[in-house]
């Protein structure tokens, strides 16, 4: 028997040996080129086929609607060619597409709209409108709510903004990001582009409204010319006061250029059976998307989203345990339901399309435990679990992580909206318990700083490569908490239930 001392060396080095091979398959998957693994790409094709390959090595058995692969249909709008142009006075001036301003791609937009400015505030309801004329005008708002409001994020606010809109006669909107909000949308944006299931009820082109986005540092020009200031409009933010509205002396000249593409995109769908007579007909799903964003807009001269952590670390995750337990010739009462889902990034249309044509059979579906949110470039003391009190799930993380000195939390910043943002909602909101988790830290560490700086410079950014730093021995201790978990779902004598609220 080896002493203390062997022992721990013998974990060390078996660690060392799992992150390394972990992060071979990142390097493969978000090599430049997987061309970022756009939905429906060709690049991510070849990152569905070398996932592919390592189930198959794993003996993992295909449980696809066509072998491994379960096809899902989509439509997608460009508008990347579109003009948008600013008159102040006589002169006109273009701004650039998804540099300083982008437009929503939808079908019906008038080929061409001139249209004065108006600034409504947050627009946050037909009350906050009173008293303004806004028939044939862009209303320009300020994207979110007041710090503290009670009106967190929710999927449908933009669709409910653009009716309310609509019906008071504008004829677009013009929304400024917020800069000082806990995660400020990107510029540039990558591309002018939505996707969608074909055929989906709520479809790019649901509403021929004009809806844009304007970059904020662009927005204080606009702003000044109208007595105001980015600065005067984030001072009332920040205090939750509400904001003015007023006219701007400016005219917005847009032809919007809208293109077509008919598309599909595979999702991965492969089983480990289990192992009990009883039990093996319920399936733990486990899950991370594949696709990134592509090739777009390029940042410091680099074109390619390669997407390292965000996703091809989690699908890397999966290559894992699957190859682990392939090693170890071990099966759980409960199959193990890989899924590898695509168009993630487009609004979770693979998990949405998988949940509504599922391979086996919905109600033996019994939990899904998805990795997406994992950024291992600090040590994992804590995690950050979604879903951690909508299910007896959250029972199962708190044994797992207690045994091996993980500190569980929920999440503290719900107005990011993060439980709806990835593929476990899916899950959820169709009745199978799920959680996802994300690298936590104590407020005000080192450990804030490091995730803080990692989203402000390379989520969604060309930036999220291979070359950035990792921490491999978080990894590995998150690869062994998430293969604790699954083996701990997968062979407790009752599925996972929801929690009663």
């Amino acid at each position: 028997m080896p002493t203390l001392g062997i022992a721990v060396t013998l974990a060390a080095a078996e660690s060392s040996d799992a992150s390394k091979r972990w992060w071979t398959h990142v390097q493969v998957l978000a090599a430049d080129n997987m061309e970022g693994r756009d939905t429906g790409s060709e690049g991510y094709r070849r990152a569905a086929r070398y996932v592919v390959e390592q189930f198959e090595r794993a003996g993992l058995k295909p449980a696809g609607a066509n072998g491994y692969y379960q096809s899902v249909p989509l439509r997608a709008l460009h508008a990347d060619k579109s003009v948008v142009e600013l008159l102040t006075g006589d002169v006109r001036k273009p701004l650039r597409m998804n540099q300083q301003i982008t437009l929503t791609p939808r079908f019906g937009l008038a080929p061409e709209i001139k249209a004065g400015l108006v600034f409504a505030g947050y627009a946050a309801s037909e009350a906050d409108l009173d008293g303004l004329d806004l028939k044939s005008k862009i209303v320009i708002i300020f994207s979110g709510t007041p710090p503290g409001s009670a009106n967190t994020p929710r999927a449908d606010s933009a669709a409910q903004r653009v009716r309310m809109l609509a019906k008071a006669g504008a004829a677009g909107v013009l929304s400024i990001d917020n800069p000082r909000a806990i995660e400020p949308p990107k510029w540039p944006v990558a591309y002018a582009k939505t996707v969608a299931i074909e055929g989906a009820a709520r479809a790019p082109s649901a509403e021929p409204f004009l809806t844009m986005r304007l970059n904020p540092v662009d927005a204080d020009q606009l702003l000044k010319r109208a007595g105001h200031s980015l600065a005067e409009i984030l001072e009332l933010w920040a205090a939750a006061k509400p904001l003015p509205h007023f006219a701007l002396p400016d005219t917005l000249f847009v032809t919007p250029h809208v293109e077509e593409e008919k598309l599909t995109s595979d999702n991965i769908v492969a089983v480990l059976p289990g192992s009990d007579p009883a039990l093996s007909n319920e399936y733990v799903v486990v899950s991370a998307h594949l696709d990134g964003y592509g090739i777009g807009e390029p940042v410091n001269g680099d074109r390619i989203y390669n997407g390292a952590m965000d996703d091809a670390a989690c699908v890397a995750n999966l290559i894992e345990l699957a190859a682990d337990l392939h090693r170890l010739g071990k099966r759980f009462k409960r199959s193990l339901l890989f899924a590898v889902f695509t168009g993630e990034e487009k609004g979770l249309l693979g998990s949405n399309y998988f949940i509504a044509h599922p391979t086996v059979p919905k109600e033996r579906l019994a939990a899904d435990i998805n990795l997406d949110y994992l950024r291992p470039i600090f040590p994992l003391k804590i995690l950050t679990t979604l879903g951690l009190d909508e299910s007896t799930l959250g029972d199962s993380v708190r044994k797992v992580a207690a045994g091996m000195g993980i500190k569980i939390q929920n999440d503290d910043e719900p107005e990011r909206g993060l439980f709806r943002r990835s593929d476990q909602f899916n899950f959820i909101r169709n009745g199978v318990p799920g959680v996802a988790f994300i690298f936590g830290y104590e407020k005000g560490s080192r450990e804030e700083a490091t995730y803080r700086k990692w989203y402000a410079d390379r989520y969604h950014r060309p930036s999220d490569d291979v070359n950035q730093p990792v921490d491999f021995a978080a990894a590995a201790k998150f690869q062994d908490f998430f293969s604790k978990l699954v083996e701990a779902v997968a062979e407790a004598p009752d599925r996972p239930k929801f929690l009663l609220h």
